[in-house]
């Protein structure tokens, strides 16, 4: 996993979106869903992709990101 420490983190920025153009959007942060021990074994992060579905993505294009309190007000 690049730059993900552990499951723990929430949100993850997308930094590969290779053969997936239509789930996924570079730059993007996506919420990763509840910790996914099978997934992370095989090196995969299970969020909701850009289709609204609940799927596995190699870790591998994704990055961590820290969010304060003040990213969730909207």
């Amino acid at each position: 996993m690049r730059n993900i420490k552990n499951i723990s983190d929430k949100f993850v920025v997308c930094i590969d979106n290779k053969g997936y153009p239509a789930s996924l959007e570079p730059h993007k942060i996506y919420r990763i869903l509840v910790p996914d021990a099978d997934a992370e074994e095989c090196g995969q992060l299970r969020i909701i992709d850009e289709r609204g579905d609940d799927y596995l993505y190699p870790a591998k294009w994704f990055a961590s990101v820290i969010a304060s309190n003040s990213f969730f007000v909207g």
